[in-house]
């Protein structure tokens, strides 16, 4: 592969990484993860990325620590991510119609097979980073800490770097 190609393939996984993070903070998905992901990769190529990755990476971190932070949090967060599981699987499934939608029948489960897959991967995605965050940060308040303070000082590097442009 040529340096351009190599060059324009990593630049397009990158911003597809970016975007889908930003549209993860709203669907389901790990939006803060992909965000770093995509961030990871530009920073090959950008320096504005490279000085934005350690902040968004250490906030997914932060939201990782603060999901399992008590046993209410990790049994909410891990049914959450089982019921996204759910709903891939129904549209695997793919029932028929009930009676009672009052919509129209495209609008029963858009995107078909290809939804019910993303959901089941972020399901299996979730529950991965509830059992990482559980193992690494649960009753271990120094490894909150330690991430408290890797978070300030990559604030303070950032600032100070926009401080010099």
């Amino acid at each position: 592969m040529t340096g351009a190609a190599k060059r324009i393939l990593l630049e397009v996984l990158g911003w597809l990484l970016l975007v889908a993070g930003v549209a993860a903070l709203v669907l389901p998905g790990p939006g803060l993860l992909l965000m770093a992901a995509g961030l990871g990769v530009l920073s090959q190529q950008y320096t504005w990325a490279e000085r934005l990755l350690d902040p968004v990476l250490l906030r997914a971190l932060r939201a990782a620590a603060e999901g399992v932070e008590t046993w209410p949090r990790v049994i909410m967060s891990t049914i959450g991510a089982l019921g996204i599981g759910a709903f891939g699987v129904v549209w695997l499934v793919d029932p028929d119609m009930p009676n009672w939608w009052p919509i129209a029948e495209r609008w029963w489960l858009p995107g078909g097979v290809w939804t019910g897959i993303t959901l089941l991967l972020s399901c299996v995605i979730a529950l991965a980073l509830i059992v990482y965050s559980f193992r690494r940060f649960h009753g271990k308040p120094e490894a909150r800490a330690a991430l408290e303070g890797e978070i300030h000082e990559a604030d303070e590097r950032r600032h100070h770097e926009d401080d010099e442009d």
